[in-house]
């Protein structure tokens, strides 16, 4: 469509702009970039956000960008802390009653992780104490699954995760199996612990200039998948965790908190999870 791109300011500039999205390559393009455009104007006008302002937006995000690499994904991290991945999944993720809940990707996932077998160590080591997982995969209808394969990824008892140290020569408390044919899984790892999202970067900026806190209540991430089903993105909790009530990135579902039961093993204390995961057919 030809328009007239001057002497445009206020609602006639938003006009504009929202009406050059109208040759999309696609109706869903357009009602995005549209939306899109209405609401950042719409915050624009009603902060009133001056020059300086809007250049500190800009060099906030490129400080994000430029902190991100393979490893550390900041762009994830200020999604997460915003709120926004939580309503993407929430959205995205409406399960049936039985279904175990999704909650946040994070931004420590990293794809080509080392397989164990079932029994194994995860750990390889990672401070903590020592700590037995124990799971099933099964259907909505009850039905165990075969074969499901399950990434497992967690910070040791330091909150750090194996891909925050650069001395470490090999992955540790990271690792996928796979379930057994009574849909079972199990592993030996380091009980999970509290610990503060990386606040070095501009999402940490973010936070102490809200005033807000950076922990994350312990956990063990979980991806699963199965062949007919849907893939699912999760965490268990550890149940007491003083964190459940504010974590900083809104990941907590009442569903999700299990206890990690302590008990003496050998003369060691060990904690020891068992959690069942529901997952929807695709």
């Amino acid at each position: 469509m030809h328009m007239k791109n001057w002497n445009l300011a206020d609602e006639e500039l938003t006009k504009a702009v929202r009406a050059s999205f109208q040759g999309a390559d696609s109706d869903r393009m357009q009602l995005v970039f549209d939306s899109l455009v209405r609401h950042l104007h719409g915050f624009i006008r009603e902060t009133e956000i001056t020059e300086e302002e809007w250049l500190a937006g800009i060099d906030f995000l490129t400080r994000a960008g430029h902190i991100t690499d393979d490893k550390r994904q900041e762009f994830v991290l200020l999604s997460d802390i915003l709120g926004v991945s939580m309503l993407v999944i929430g959205m995205n993720n409406r399960k049936p009653t039985r279904a175990t809940e999704s909650t946040v990707f994070g931004p420590f996932f990293v794809p080509g992780s080392p397989r164990y077998e079932n029994g194994d160590d995860l750990g390889k080591g990672a401070p903590g104490t020592p700590c037995i997982v124990r799971g099933l995969v099964s259907s909505t209808a009850g039905h165990p699954l075969v074969g499901a394969r399950v990434d497992v990824w967690q910070a040791d008892e330091d909150g750090m995760y194996d891909v925050q140290y650069a001395h470490l020569s090999e992955p540790r408390g990271r690792g996928h199996l796979f379930t057994e044919r009574d849909g079972r899984f199990w592993f030996r790892t380091i009980r999970p612990e509290a610990y503060p999202i990386p606040t070095d970067g501009p999402a940490g900026d973010l936070l102490r200039a809200s005033g807000r806190e950076a922990m994350r209540p312990a956990h063990i991430h979980f991806r699963i998948e199965a062949r007919g089903f849907e893939t699912l993105i999760t965490h268990v909790f550890a149940a007491g965790d003083p964190f459940l009530d504010s974590d900083a990135v809104f990941g907590v579902k009442r569903s999700l908190v299990a206890p990690f039961v302590e008990s003496e093993l050998d003369g060691e204390t060990v904690a020891e999870l068992d959690f069942e995961f529901v997952l929807v057919p695709s």
